[in-house]
């Protein structure tokens, strides 16, 4: 079945390190609910913007690439049959149902790296 990134985006991530499981029980209740689905394959929440570094070719800079708009605060792999059926897994991502968005896209190719 193919692969769908779905790649959150909101003003800020809520996963701060002492963020408490109060804070994260809808976040954490969204995981537990596609995790249960069998359809997620992997899942990374990031951690806010203020830990962010940028590098660009000029050289590095503290924060995030775009700060000027929302952000990306994490991303899952998903299997749908198909991009329509990826966006009614993902429709009620905390992000979409607080006036975020999440962004879904085919994936290409890769996989987890084994070390060396």
């Amino acid at each position: 079945m193919p692969q769908f990134a779905v790649l959150i985006h909101v003003s800020d991530s809520a996963h701060a390190p002492d963020a408490t499981p109060e804070e994260l029980k809808e976040c954490d209740d969204d995981y537990e609910a596609l995790a249960a689905s069998g359809r997620m394959s992997l899942a990374y929440a990031l951690t806010p913007k203020e830990f962010a570094k940028t590098v660009r070719r000029s050289g590095d800079v503290e924060g995030v690439h775009r700060p000027d708009g929302d952000v990306v605060a994490g991303f899952y792999v998903i299997e749908a049959a198909d991009i329509d059926e990826a966006a009614r897994l993902a429709r009620h991502n905390p992000a979409v149902l607080a006036g975020g968005a999440v962004e879904i896209r085919p994936v290409h190719s890769g996989g987890l790296v084994e070390a060396p």
